[in-house]
């Protein structure tokens, strides 16, 4: 048989940077939170990411790079959906339970994407049915570990969290799509980041700490650059290059990462059950990828569909 071609170096860098940067803005946020409260900490790095972004494609394609007022409103509802309530929540979430294990949770968004695909026509196959199956079974046994048993408010915020990602993807690909490319993306964050700000507003947070802690500054800034500008960039690269399968294998690497950090930098403490909770998860992921794998083709939209399951983070 022959060999199989060497994947191209950018390729396995852009592979890199999504599997460990992602994985390590779990922490990140974490950190952040020293100094920044959840809402106002996640707007901002939105809104000045999405600026930058933004910025740099009216500097490459002049006023063409805008998206329609239709986009811009799709952009505002997804926006709310998945960085208002999906990224607002997680790192609400974050306050009550650790970085790696609230990933892990996080992990069960390719399941939500396939139930709530059910609402628009779209049947999951035997593998994929088998993988959320499995994916429950490991949600609900983590769920009964110290760390979330006690946390009722966050166990309450990462499932809120999860529900409006999961429906905010499908929505982004069957009923509200963006903006091509870079701008799109930008337009979600812009749009998100005002969200969350008024949330921040709503929920009576309090001012930031300042100065920040050096930690929280550092974390803010890498979440900006590395989580939002870098990995994203990077994203945008696997899903031009690369199968969906291989652009979003990052969704059961994550929370690897995310739980090695939290435990070796973060001083987290997870319990064998949780980790056996974490690992049955993640192989009802790979069930749900494999399943899509085999499932025919039925043009541009399922293709689509497939490479818009990412977890929170993202456009993190």
């Amino acid at each position: 048989m022959p060999k199989s071609a060497p994947l191209p170096r950018l390729l396995i860098a852009s592979l890199i940077a999504c599997y460990l940067i992602w994985g390590s803005t779990y922490l990140a946020i974490r950190f952040a939170l020293e100094s920044f409260p959840p809402f106002w900490g996640m707007g901002t790095r939105f809104l000045v990411a999405g600026g930058l972004l933004m910025g740099w494609m009216l500097w490459r394609e002049g006023r063409a790079a805008l998206p329609t007022p239709r986009q811009w409103l799709h952009a505002l509802v997804i926006g709310a959906m998945m960085l208002g309530g999906g990224m607002g929540l997680t790192a609400n979430a974050e306050v009550y339970v650790g970085s790696g294990l609230i990933a892990t949770f996080i992990a069960v968004v390719p399941m939500m994407v396939s139930a709530l695909g059910l609402l628009f026509g779209q049947r999951p196959n035997r593998l994929e049915l088998a993988g959320m199956l499995v994916g429950l079974a490991g949600v609900l046994l983590l769920m009964r570990g110290a760390s979330f048993s006690g946390e009722p408010l966050g166990i309450l915020f990462i499932v809120g969290a999860t529900l409006l990602w999961s429906l905010g993807s499908v929505l982004s690909t069957t009923r509200m799509p963006l903006a091509a490319g870079p701008s799109g993306f930008a337009s979600e964050m812009l749009c998100g980041g005002v969200v969350l700000m008024l949330l921040s507003v709503l929920a009576g947070e309090p001012a930031p700490h300042w100065p920040p802690t050096a930690a929280a500054a550092i974390a803010w800034i890498y979440l900006v650059v590395f989580g939002s500008l870098i990995a994203f960039s990077a994203y945008l690269y696997l899903l031009a290059h690369a199968s969906p399968a291989l652009a979003t294998s990052y969704a059961f690497v994550n929370p690897v990462i995310a739980l090695l950090l939290g435990v070796w930098l973060g001083g987290e403490v997870v319990t064998r059950g949780e980790w056996l909770a974490s690992g049955i998860i993640l192989l009802g992921v790979v069930l749900i990828f494999r399943g899509r794998q085999v499932r025919p083709s039925r043009g541009p939209a399922a293709d689509a569909g497939t490479a818009s399951v990412p977890e929170p983070g993202r456009s993190a």
